[in-house]
């Protein structure tokens, strides 16, 4: 929780409340250790003409009246006794009571001796035979009296019986023990090291972020971090870390060719390996390690020479339905394939679309599929290509496969490549049954998640790069799961030992990321990062200067730019040299 911080309201100091009534005693109320979180009273008067503004107007200022004070007010002689009656409350005769005086008596009664002293004491003397009575005879308590009252009106009477027996002697009784903690409970230390000046950066638009000791949990540091809010590219954390508890780190795409329907057609069947290469054998592409389209092709020859001896291929039929529906994203910005950040998904592709297959931001296209098939007929003597599907139960000629997941997921997190993430959120979802469409992501995501124990009820998916603006991911939710990273839970090392570093490598890398006086994070922060217009994000782990390690994530999202970056690292960097002393002031 956020620490509140000093009250800045006048007149909320330390002086004690004295409120006094119309009688003898006064109340005492005392401010000198106020409780946390509690708003301390206003000293100062409330009345009408000086209220403060932001006092609640349909509350009245405390008082000695509105003040709500419990007394226990001495017990009061019910009665007076006179001449053998008891006088109640309907008698004119004022009641008496412990403290006051007697009321006078008439100047006929005031005579020497001991007559005149049991004519002007009547009561004393009875009270006195009564309590010798009780003393000698020990039989109970009797009450006698008669109101004296107006005519007509019946006087109470009432008698309570008691027991004849001698009254026993209270036993005393010892109070059960207080149970205590099996364990006394360590007290947490004062941390002290604040980076409050770093907070009111305006790039940061809307700032949420937490922090976490990794080694114990505790909460250091937090704001806002349960609201769900747009995560940029962080998102291909949460894809990840479901893939590898649905599809398991070593799941591979395969991309086949089997027999056409017709005499000399062939069927390139894509089955979603968008790092599968057109470059020759012994030359790597972004992706290292793909999958080669030539030995593809020479395997396929091959087997259908062998099939169809004296029949050359005249057709290739290019099969892309393993992926259905959009291939592009409702809120994806168009230019992000000229920039080369993402290209059309679909099941059929090579090098993700790239025009140069060993350049990462090398523009894309607007046909994929059209690519992969004139770059694979190349090997058939460039015959012509069409759109179509396998037959059902056709005769596999040939297959190659991508890399495992466990490879992946680090070529798709540390360049934050976008296609590559799509690409696994399909398998993602197909895998479950969930369908083959980006649609099938908002539910696959946070299904693939479940086994990791996290409430998910708050997550919004609407893909699985982020490069949609309406995903939505509360901040404490990726805490959550990168304490589970960091431990290397299940599969999760692949994910933390395939982040980015700063300084090191891949989006953290760049020239604007933890540079200037910020650079003295770098090799010490391992995070993914996200970049949208909307949103900047950073999350991940810190190595700290204290030997520490920090859970961390911080959000800026609203009304942002590319400073939002800088901001980040900068507040990163305070966490890195705070570290475990980390204060949430």
């Amino acid at each position: 929780m956020r620490e509140k911080p000093p009250s800045d309201k006048p007149g909320s100091g330390d002086d004690d409340w004295t409120l006094s009534g119309d009688d003898e005693a006064s109340w005492l109320l005392s401010e000198s250790e106020p409780i946390d979180g509690a708003e301390p009273l206003d000293t100062r008067s409330q009345n009408e003409g000086d209220r403060p503004e932001d006092a609640l107007m349909d509350e009245p200022p405390l008082t000695a009246e509105t003040a709500t004070v419990v007394a226990i007010a001495p017990v009061a002689a019910a009665a007076s006794v006179g001449a053998g009656l008891i006088t109640g409350p309907d008698d004119q005769t004022p009641l008496a009571s412990v403290g006051t005086e007697e009321p006078p008596h008439p100047a006929a009664h005031r005579t020497g001796g001991i007559g005149a002293l049991f004519a002007r004491h009547p009561r004393t003397w009875l009270v006195a035979a009564s309590v010798a009575a009780f003393a000698v005879f020990g039989s109970g308590v009797v009450a006698l009296g008669a109101a004296v009252a107006t005519p007509g009106q019946a006087a109470p009477f009432a008698i309570v019986d008691v027991d004849e027996t001698a009254t026993p002697t209270p036993t005393a009784s010892t109070p059960p023990p207080r149970p205590l903690p099996a364990t006394e409970a360590p007290a947490s230390a004062l941390r002290s090291c604040s980076v409050a000046s770093l907070l009111g950066d305006s790039r940061f638009g809307t700032l949420q972020a937490q922090v976490l000791n990794a080694a114990t949990g505790e909460l250091l540091f937090e704001r806002d971090p349960s609201t769900a809010s747009q995560t940029a590219s962080s998102m291909k954390v949460l894809t990840a870390a479901a893939a590898l508890s649905v599809l398991g780190p070593d799941f591979r795409a395969q991309t086949r060719v089997v027999a056409g329907s017709e005499p000399g057609t062939i069927v390139l069947v894509g089955g979603g390996d968008l790092t599968l290469t057109r470059l020759p054998t012994g030359q790597e592409p972004v992706y290292t390690g793909a999958a080669h389209l030539d030995e593809l092709a020479s395997k396929a020859k091959a087997a259908y020479d062998a099939a169809n001896p004296g029949t050359p291929v005249t057709k290739i039929v290019l099969d892309s339905t393993y992926f259905s529906g959009k291939t592009w994203g409702d809120t994806w910005p168009a230019t992000e394939r000229a920039a080369g950040w993402l290209s059309h998904i679909t099941a059929l592709q090579v090098d993700a679309d790239r025009a140069n297959p060993q350049v990462f931001l090398s523009p894309r296209g607007d046909d994929p599929i059209g690519r992969a098939g004139s770059a694979f007929a190349s090997y058939f003597g460039d015959v012509p290509t069409e759109l179509g599907s396998a037959p059902a139960g056709a005769a596999e000629l040939a297959s190659v496969s991508s890399q495992p997941l466990s490879v992946l997921i680090p070529q798709a997190l540390i360049p934050s490549d976008n296609s590559l993430a799509e690409m696994i959120g399909r398998h993602l979802a197909i895998a479950q049954g969930l369908g083959n469409s980006i649609d099938a992501i908002a539910a696959a995501i946070p299904q693939g998640l479940a086994k990791y124990g996290i409430d998910t009820s708050a997550l919004r998916t609407a893909d699985a790069s982020g490069m949609s603006r309406n995903n939505a991911v509360p901040p404490e939710y990726f805490t959550k799961l990168f304490l589970k990273i960091h431990a290397g839970e299940g599969d999760l090392a692949i994910i933390r030992d395939g982040l980015p570093v700063a300084g090191e490598s891949g989006t953290l890398d760049y020239s604007n990321r933890f540079f200037g006086a910020n650079a003295v994070a770098r090799g010490h922060v391992r995070a993914k990062s996200g970049s949208i217009s909307s949103a900047y994000t950073l999350t991940g782990m810190i190595d700290a200067v204290d030997g520490s390690t920090l859970i961390f994530a911080i959000y800026a999202t609203g009304n942002v730019g590319s400073g939002a970056r800088t901001a980040i690292d900068t507040l990163t960097t305070g966490f890195y040299k705070c570290g475990a002393n980390l204060s949430n002031t």
